[in-house]
């Protein structure tokens, strides 16, 4: 990559104490910002954490030295230097006096959006998400460049503090041939955005912070023309804008919905739901978390559809790597209150290997047993289901699975949470082979015939106040914990837990799941008593091994 950033001409304004340290710092290139305050020491931000400059502590006569060197700053209290993309931000006091600056470097970084080149060529709006200081600038002032040389695209930007293409009247040669519209108060940026539609016939518009109603309200209008859109907006998440009552219109907007009584059950949902109001103004989202590391809606109105049914979907995670290559991974998640518990499935271009993680809330990895105690009560259902899950296509699953039947619940919930979890459970809509049932509690007690059904094939009832991630997940241990122990028949053949010893199952479990089925390696197993022994054989059995008495020596058949 191909970095300008200008940095002298950002320390000729500042005084001599602050300057000269980072004229000779080691991490200069790395700088992101310097902050001056009244009576502070000096200070300069890194990626790594921040560092002081400096001993002296910052005066009036050192602020104003600054401020005589830039320009005149704004309504929004920013101001810039000639000819380069530098920001300096101001904090007054309650007089309007200025008692801190904010020296922010920028810079144009020529290659940033090597990991979204693909989705510029097919012409679709593009709203770039993240955090401040997460690199949103950067990455859309190179699109406007991209757009406008290579892809000879007219381009306008919107440039309300000067930050994409600098300060001064002459852009900066990063943005290429794209164009720049200045904008006056920052309160007017919606006007500029629709006059530079009617004047100037732009192909592509770009802006940067779109924070306002009357903002989305433009960028939904410029859409509706036929302009390509790219734009940028605070936010971490997708989830985040459906939350936001101003900019949620830049993804369709939301609004309640009230289904009539057969509907309602037929969708197994509830009456009051809700649904997207309209057309996104963007059809493509990107989350960008790091700089390196951006997740993808590539179909931002399917995408907001699942989230607001609370179903499963798919997304692609896109990483630059440090030898140039990108690997994208293959994400899925469940979303119910606009709160996703992510399954990820990493695939890496040009590499045939797959790694699965398990992570919940974005943040905490975990196992796919969540919140079990993981006593001896549970050893044995904890073993059980990761043999299932390597033994599963050996065994005739139409007689070894869970049947569930699900009653007045959307079954994409539950199907979802069983496929991401690898749960030993079969959805049927037969409730006469059904193992048990999961019902809503307000539903199941204004229906007699299920549970006179329930009671005649002497099947259990399972109840959820609410269709919650947590519910589910609760109550499908629940189920998977009763049913291995009373009314699977492949697990009545090797748990029993008034006999069995624990330890004895996990170890032939574990010999078996890990030593012989992926490692291929022998295992000699220790001498247990006759009932042991007998369910020991059973289960290797089941795993379609031998064993040869009385030494017991496993190996594949």
């Amino acid at each position: 990559m191909l970095i300008a950033d200008d940095l002298n001409k950002l320390l000729q304004i500042l005084p001599d104490f602050v300057k000269k340290p980072l004229q000779n710092h080691d991490k200069s290139k790395y700088l992101i910002e310097v902050v001056i305050d009244l009576g502070r020491q000096p200070e300069a931000r890194f990626p790594d954490g921040p560092e002081y400059l400096s001993n002296t502590l910052v005066s009036y006569d050192d602020l104003n030295f600054c401020i005589k060197k830039i320009g005149n700053f704004s309504g929004d209290n920013r101001s810039g230097i000639e000819c380069t993309l530098h920001r300096i931000s101001s904090i007054k006091n309650k007089n309007g006096n200025i008692v801190g600056l904010t020296c922010r470097v920028g810079r144009a970084i020529f290659g940033t959006i090597s990991l979204i080149r693909d989705l510029l060529y097919t012409g679709e709006s593009i709203l770039l998400l993240g955090k401040p200081g997460v690199g949103k600038t950067t990455a859309i002032r190179e699109i406007a460049r991209t757009l406008a040389d290579e892809m000879e695209k007219r381009v306008v930007i919107i440039d309300t503090s000067n930050e994409i293409a600098g300060d001064g009247d002459v852009p900066h040669p990063a943005i290429g041939r794209a164009r720049r519209m200045q904008v006056s108060r920052p309160e007017l940026q919606h006007k500029v955005m629709i006059e530079a539609v009617e004047n100037h016939m732009p192909e592509v518009i770009i802006i940067d912070e779109i924070g306002t109603e009357l903002e989305a309200m433009a960028a939904r209008t410029i859409a509706e023309r036929g302009v390509q859109l790219v734009g940028t907006a605070h936010g971490n998440y997708l989830e985040s804008l459906i939350k936001n009552p101003v900019l949620t219109d830049l993804v369709g907007g939301i609004q309640y919905v009230t289904l009539g009584d057969d509907e309602a059950k037929r969708r197994c949902s509830q009456k009051s739901i809700l649904e997207r109001k309209s057309i996104p103004a963007f059809q493509i989202a990107i989350e960008i978390h790091e700089r390196n590391n951006w997740i993808v809606h590539e179909n931002v109105d399917s995408t907001i559809d699942k989230i607001l049914q609370g179903s499963f979907f798919f997304i692609q995670r896109r990483k630059l790597n440090f030898n140039g290559s990108i690997s994208i991974l293959s994400e899925s998640f469940i979303s119910k209150g606009f709160v996703a518990h992510y399954m990820q499935n990493e695939l890496s271009i040009n590499s045939s290997s797959k790694k699965r993680k398990h992570v919940i809330d974005s943040n905490h990895k975990i196992s796919s047993h969540t919140n079990l105690k993981m006593s001896k009560n549970f050893i044995n259902e904890l073993t059980y289901n990761n043999l299932v899950r390597n033994i599963k296509s050996n065994i005739n699953t139409s007689n070894k699975l869970i049947q569930l039947y699900v009653y007045c619940i959307n079954i994409q919930h539950i199907s979802s949470v069983i496929n991401n979890l690898n749960f030993a459970i079969l959805l049927t809509r037969d409730i006469m082979k059904a193992d048990a049932i999961l019902a809503l509690r307000n539903h199941v007690k204004r229906n007699d015939r299920i549970r006179l059904i329930a009671r005649s094939r002497q099947i259990v009832i399972y109840t959820i106040n609410g269709v919650t991630f947590n519910n589910i997940l609760r109550v499908l241990k629940e189920i998977i914990s009763f049913c291995t122990m009373f009314c699977s028949n492949y697990t009545k053949s090797f748990i029993n837990r008034n006999f069995i010893d624990s330890n004895a199952i996990l170890t032939t479990c574990l010999a078996t799941e890990n030593l012989i089925i992926l490692k291929k390696q022998f295992i000699k197993l220790l001498p247990q008593p006759f009932n042991l022994e007998k369910l020991q054989s059973q289960l290797i059995s089941l795993c379609n091994l031998k064993y040869n008495n009385p030494i017991k020596v496993l190996f594949r058949v």
